[in-house]
């Protein structure tokens, strides 16, 4: 193993909260036998009360159409990765996005323009459930790939500080979506685990492919596009898509959106309808 792998294998390894290694195992056996692997990631990792949060988790499925009983889903999941359910367990509520693992490996990878799943694997995760020691493995070598993919979209400047690096690589990406949280969340990203930051950013390096270069405009371009094509497909998948959408705006945004009936019933004409006041008031950008 590279010094790389050594160390996002430790990472992948930490143990989280038995109700959380629960939900994982319950979203693995609803798409069983399909079901590869369970990451759990996102803000929460940092959290020590759960209760009241949204947990975020990402399902590895072998092939989509194995992994859903409607051909309809599998087909949505390949053509615009991944596709997001809710699920609620032991009081706790959480969301779980699904891709096979040859798209987790392309995501995580320089081949790929949309920073959607390498800036969030840049960061730490658990691996809480695998379906055997190969699935373990594939999912080890795909998230070890996207650190150095995101140190070097953002490329490497002139007595730049590592931490400083990382602060500057996530504050691109998070411009390349949709997103609600601060302007600073870039940084308290980094400042969290400064530590973790400066262990990883010689082996990252080090491990930095070659890729085609791509201006940060036109990430930015693509990725708010797909957002919102995310967000239309999360209307059709995501039971109480629009009240998590607006509770999430509110928690990090510090604003105070209640949705009327007819929003909860039509979400995509409310995710439309809310979307230009959002970014006119820079919520969203």
């Amino acid at each position: 193993m590279s010094e790389l792998r050594e160390l996002v294998a430790e990472e992948l390894s930490v143990p989280v909260e038995s109700r959380v290694a629960a939900i994982a195992e319950a979203i693995a056996a609803r798409h069983s036998p399909a079901s590869r692997a369970v990451l759990f990631y996102g803000s929460c990792l940092r959290e020590k009360a759960l209760d009241g949060l949204m947990l975020d988790f990402y399902l590895i499925v072998s092939d989509y159409r194995s992994a859903y009983s409607k051909r309809w889903l599998a087909s949505a999941n390949r053509l615009i990765p991944p596709n997001v359910f809710y699920f609620e367990q032991h009081g706790l509520a959480a969301k779980y996005a699904v891709l096979s693992e040859a798209d987790f490996h392309r995501l995580n990878g320089p081949e790929t323009r949309s920073v959607s799943v390498w800036a969030r694997f840049a960061q730490p995760s658990r691996l809480v459930w695998t379906a055997d020691g190969a699935a373990r493995q594939r999912v080890i070598a795909a998230v070890s790939r996207a650190a150095p993919t995101l140190l070097a979209a953002a490329g490497k400047r002139d007595g730049e500080k590592p931490l400083d690096w990382w602060r500057r690589a996530f504050s691109l990406t998070y411009s390349a979506e949709l997103r609600a949280e601060k302007s600073a969340r870039s940084v308290s990203v980094v400042d969290a685990d400064r530590e973790r930051y400066v262990r990883f950013t010689a082996p990252a390096e080090a491990a930095m492919e070659r890729a085609a270069r791509t201006s940060w405009r036109r990430r930015r371009i693509e990725g708010k596009l797909l957002s919102v094509a995310r967000l239309a497909k999360a209307s059709a998948t995501f039971a109480g898509g629009p009240d998590y959408i607006a509770w999430k705006i509110n928690r990090h945004a510090g604003t105070e959106i209640r949705l009327k009936d007819w929003q909860r019933r039509w979400p995509l004409l409310a995710a439309i309808s809310l979307l230009p006041r959002l970014l006119k008031t820079g919520v969203v950008r």
